[in-house]
């Protein structure tokens, strides 16, 4: 049995790169901390914030915002299972107020469900105010089941969690339904600057995200996802902002596009599942604190809104590695060169 005298740290190296600046939700120049091991990540993404300033700012803009737990009931039969659901959508306020009972912060925002012979899954949404919200779901999907045993007898407990949540787990659900905060970061590079600080002309960027990100994503078999490596970026954001990190394998799954805009390049990355929260499990630690306070994510705002904008920071950041990743790759050898020069020095 572990006790406090087993408890130790891991030093991670960290360092705040930009100023990346930001438009939209998220208004201004911010210097963004990234706890990583893979030490030429912070040239890469400081490339793509000084890209980011030259070229006027990246607008963030977050789409949409829940975090999710999914229930398991058994039934004698679907017929059953299918007549309590019918039933459950027209009790929606009672079943809002089971979740209000259980936070002040936790608010129910919608409702699915999927059948497996007599099992019955439902995947309840919630707003969770400025925490990621894994404990605060599971907590109101407990008095959930609860209710629902008493108020229908036939169906008896299964599991709190069901994966179709989907929690840590790669799948489609969470980029269709939502899971956390869905947040596009978009720009537009004017052809000069992407000459001069990529060195690469837009038309090869556009290209090598189809070829690569795109077309290469589907021999993979990738599961809503196209892109070069969004986990780098989320990962050492995470670390630095003390969240679960295991997070990233969700927040991993989104879709870099990239078009000309005349002789200029529009560049995006759409993330659909960022969990993040600025209070809870983590968030105490000083360096943490220090973070958070850093990117002006500790002020006194209304609920959610710190979290969502940590959010549009992490979407921000990882728009600035991404770009400056695909421009390298562009180019023979330089992303190897880099990699030998700052890994082996």
């Amino acid at each position: 049995m572990s006790t406090d005298e087993d408890l130790r740290y891991a030093q991670i190296p960290m360092r705040s790169i930009g100023p990346v600046r930001l438009l939209g939700e998220v208004e201004g120049e911010i210097r963004v901390p990234l706890a990583t091991l893979e030490t030429p990540l912070w040239p890469s993404v400081n490339r793509g914030a000084r890209v980011s300033v030259l070229s006027g700012g990246v607008q963030t803009t977050v789409m949409d915002d829940r975090m999710t737990r999914s229930v398991v009931f058994e039934g004698p039969d679907a017929q059953t299972t299918r007549d309590v659901w019918n039933r459950l959508r027209g009790r929606r306020d009672e079943l809002e107020g089971v979740v209000r009972s259980t936070s002040r912060y936790a608010r129910l925002v919608d409702m699915h469900v999927q059948w497996v012979g007599n099992l019955f899954y439902i995947r309840f949404e919630m707003e969770t105010g400025d925490a990621a919200g894994h404990n605060m779901v599971t907590a109101a999907a407990d008095q959930l089941m609860n209710w629902i045993v008493r108020e229908y007898p036939r169906l008896s407990y299964v599991s709190v969690s069901g994966n179709y949540c989907t929690d840590k787990k790669v799948s489609a659900v969470n980029g269709i339904l939502g899971r956390g905060k869905y947040v596009i970061a978009e720009a537009v590079i004017p052809e000069k600057i992407c000459r001069r600080h990529l060195k690469t002309p837009p038309d090869r960027l556009v290209d090598l995200n189809t070829r690569k990100n795109l077309l290469g994503g589907i021999l993979a078999g990738g599961v809503r996802a196209a892109n070069a490596h969004f986990a780098n970026m989320l990962l050492a954001l995470y670390l630095a902002t003390g969240q679960d990190a295991a997070n990233i394998v969700e927040g991993s799954q989104g879709i870099t596009h990239a078009e000309r805009r005349g002789d200029d390049l529009y560049f995006s990355v759409t993330l659909p599942n960022i969990i993040v929260g600025t209070v809870g499990s983590g968030k105490d630690l000083p360096f943490v604190r220090e973070n958070l306070e850093q990117l002006g994510c500790l002020e006194e705002r209304a609920p959610g809104a710190n979290a969502r904008r940590l959010a549009a920071v992490a979407a921000a950041a990882v728009w600035c590695g991404e770009l400056s990743l695909l421009a390298a790759q562009t180019r023979p050898g330089e992303l190897m060169q880099t990699h030998m020069k700052m890994e082996r020095a």
